[in-house]
């Protein structure tokens, strides 16, 4: 096809920290609706519309021009003055808004006719400041006061929300710019205009957002100063210092580029034990927060282009572990949390998210990522300093995961608020039996039981390396009855597939997802079964050809518009494809990187959105957006990093000095190379390229014998009690 028809959600969204500017394509902010200025996860602004003499304008075009600035361009429609009929189209409206901190707002406005013109421009906002959790749900409740005052010798607008203790305010101001404001009798801001024929009228508006004693406040310069703004500095500053790729590919390099720039935009800045770190916010605009699993999952994906994350967040998820049992909050002592909100309802405790717990795999995930960091860094220090948190997250495995002592990982809320699913899938209706009823619980999901395996022998070789080997063997032990249990027990022979989980009577689920893939990257499928799991996914039911769907087209719950019960997400497809590769099936994972890759060519920006349709390819279609996808959102700009490791077969081991690479780059990527790859201290630039049916490498920059070509093949067997294999490696010299 000589086109591509362009997918994205009909909005624009800017954001920086935890301030968030949702509005519609033409920069308003309809009522009623989820748009908004969000802060802190409250609703600043919840109506904003601008008029000239009462008459809309019509907008032209609109986007963002970089994560925190968005710009707008309108024209006018047909409208009365005392001086007679102003023509459509002969004024120009401009709308430039930006971020950092608080909000800047800039109109311009032109007037492009031969004859003057004089008229009221006039900008109606409202407050509600409702909380984002009823805003999404679209159950508001006004429990507390909202006041407005207006001052015309300070030319500001005062909007507070208090209910007792809790306090938001939104303080908006006129800055720089032609004439005064006042209020006319609609509550609108109102501004004389009178413009010659060619000049043009400019206004800046500040808005300052208040939690409580602080302030965050707006921008005083211009947006198109922005570009040269400190946080647009710092943000290009650590574009530079991550890892780059150069491609012939241009769809590829767009979407790795692109998912870069998201995670520079999600950086959250949050206090760790002695200094603020930056951790990735889950996604825009409805997870600007700490997550439990999101968090770590993410950290794990950019560990090759920024492992700072999972430095930072390994800081920040252990200080909030969990110290007690508290069933409204489904917490016990080591869990590590889900969520962490900041809102009214969070603040009198009205939802539990003071943290949430109510996950089941962020704590054993907390051991993948202490691992892998490690991995990436060779920082003893960090393993020794998060230590004792591993060290809880594993009793909570063995004394809360195991709710039955069965040897499996369930789950199950005790919260009047709790969550139905506490896996990545955590939808009510996500984990049904084949004939679509709810599953009852407890419930053992297949890939709990793969990141607790993966995690106890991950912590088994930290335990090596800290001369614990008394530690490191129970957990090997361990790990090899799971895996063992778990390859008899959830393997279907007559499906010739895993179980989706055991429900509460220890049945199989025999739904056929996407979960089982994810347990190829924990390494918990036999290697003889791993061929049938991976034809499996790549049937037609479960393959769309724009990635591997969450749930078979064949099961009674399917629904491609559905939020896990048919869709794709292209951060599930990373992980899948990573397993894939881990066992030895190149061609395949590089068929799903190739699906995601080209689904992100279709999308504005080449931006990945959270999830989208999981409508089967063909020749004349294209990826179908789901309604309310996050986008940017963490695990999707992560997804091309994951893709990249996985056909370069790129680990690290800065422990021992070394990167290994098992290069199979696909005719559809001929040629990669790598600059600024971390490892440790150090930095390489590598080069990767295919000659006929093979792929080579070789090392521009840094030490070449530190780059070491490692055949992978994945075997695993237990035998007396042990675990033996895991990553076999061939060693061989770097092909130049």
């Amino acid at each position: 096809m000589g086109f591509k028809v362009q997918v994205g959600p009909q909005q624009i969204a800017i954001h920086q920290g935890q301030t968030v500017l949702v509005t519609e394509p033409d920069g308003q902010i309809n009522w009623p609706s989820a748009r908004g200025l969000y802060f802190r996860d409250t609703r600043m602004i919840s109506a904003w519309a601008i008029y000239a003499n009462g008459a809309p304008w019509d907008p032209l075009n609109g986007g963002t021009v970089a994560p925190h600035v968005a710009r707008i361009f309108e024209t006018n429609r047909a409208f009365l003055t005392e001086r007679g009929p102003v023509a459509p189209r002969t004024l120009g409206l401009m709308i430039s808004r930006h971020i950092d901190g608080g909000l800047h707002e800039d109109i311009d406005v032109v007037n492009n006719s031969q004859e003057p013109v004089r008229f009221n421009l006039e900008i109606a906002i409202r407050a509600d400041f409702a909380d984002i959790f009823e805003v999404k749900s679209d159950r508001i409740v006004r429990r507390g006061r909202i006041t407005t005052i207006w001052s015309p010798r300070r030319q500001a607008m005062h909007m507070s929300y208090r209910n007792r203790d809790f306090a938001r305010e939104v303080i908006i101001r006129t800055g720089n710019g032609d004439g005064k404001a006042t209020v006319n009798a609609n509550g609108r801001l109102s501004f004389d205009i009178a413009l010659k024929p060619g000049q043009t009228w400019h206004r800046c508006l500040f808005y300052d957002l208040v939690d409580g004693a602080s302030r965050l406040k707006a921008p005083r310069g211009c947006t198109h100063s922005s570009a040269t703004s400190s946080h647009a500095v710092k943000m290009d500053e650590w574009r530079d210092s991550v890892l780059k790729i150069e491609t012939s590919n241009e769809e590829f390099y767009r979407c790795f580029d692109q998912g870069v720039q998201d995670m520079a935009a999600l950086r959250l800045p949050l206090p760790g034990m002695d200094h603020m770190v930056f951790v990735p916010a889950a996604g825009l605009p409805w997870f600007v927060a700490l997550f439990g699993r999101d968090t770590l999952i993410a950290s794990l994906q950019t560990l090759i282009v920024y492992p700072d994350f999972a430095m930072g967040a390994l800081e920040v998820l252990g200080q909030y572990q969990a110290k007690a049992r508290d069933d409204y909050r489904d917490a016990e002592p080591g869990k590590i949390l889900h969520e962490l909100r900041y809102g009214e309802l969070a603040h009198f405790k009205l939802i539990p998210h003071t943290p949430y717990y109510g996950t089941a795999d962020a704590t054993p995930l907390y051991l993948v990522a202490l691992h892998a960091t490690w991995r990436a860094t060779g920082d003893r220090a960090l393993i020794e300093r998060h230590l004792p948190t591993a060290e809880a997250c594993l009793a909570w495995i063995d004394k809360y995961g195991d709710l039955d002592g069965d040897g499996f990982q369930e789950y199950q809320t005790r919260s009047t608020a709790g969550y139905e699913n506490m896996g990545w899938k955590d939808s009510g209706d996500a984990v049904m039996y084949p004939d679509g009823t709810l599953v009852h619980g407890p419930k053992a999901l297949c890939e709990l039981q793969g990141y607790v395996y993966d995690g106890w022998l991950r912590m088994a070789e930290i335990y090596d390396e800290l001369d614990n080997k008394r530690r490191a063997t129970a957990l090997r032990k361990k790990a090899a009855r799971l895996f063992k249990k778990f390859n008899e027990e959830f393997w279907d022979e007559k499906s010739g597939f895993y179980a989706y989980a055991l429900d509460g009577d220890k049945k199989k689920v025999l739904s056929v997802a996407s979960n089982v893939g994810q347990c190829l990257w924990a390494g918990i499928i036999a290697p003889q079964r791993a061929s049938a799991v991976v034809k499996r996914l790549m049937q037609k039911d479960m393959w769309s050809g724009w990635g591997i769907r969450t749930l078979s087209a064949d099961h009674a719950s399917f629904n491609p518009y559905n939020y896990q019960t048919g869709s794709v997400w292209p951060h599930d497809n990373s992980i899948i494809a990573l397993g894939m590769r881990r066992y030895g099936f190149a061609a395949e994972a590089a068929a799903v990187a190739r699906d995601i890759s080209r689904a992100a060519g279709h999308f504005l920006l080449n931006q990945l959105p959270e999830l989208y349709g999981g409508l089967q390819r063909d020749p004349t279609n294209f990826p179908v957006q789901y309604l309310g996808a996050n986008v940017p959102q963490a695990w999707a700009a992560g997804t091309p990093f994951v893709l990249l490791q996985t056909i370069l077969g790129l680990q690290q081991d800065a422990p021992r000095g070394k990167i290994y690479v098992d290069p199979a780059l696909p005719d559809w990527l001929p040629d990669v190379t790598l600059r600024d790859l971390r490892l440790g201290r150090r930095h390489f630039d590598i080069r990767f390229w295919r000659d006929g049916n093979e792929t080579k490498f070789e090392v521009l920059k840094g030490d070449r014998h530190a780059v070491e070509h490692m055949s992978i093949v994945f075997s695993q067997a237990v035998e007396g009690g042990k675990v033996q294999g895991g990553d076999r490696r061939k060693h061989s010299r770097p092909r130049a």
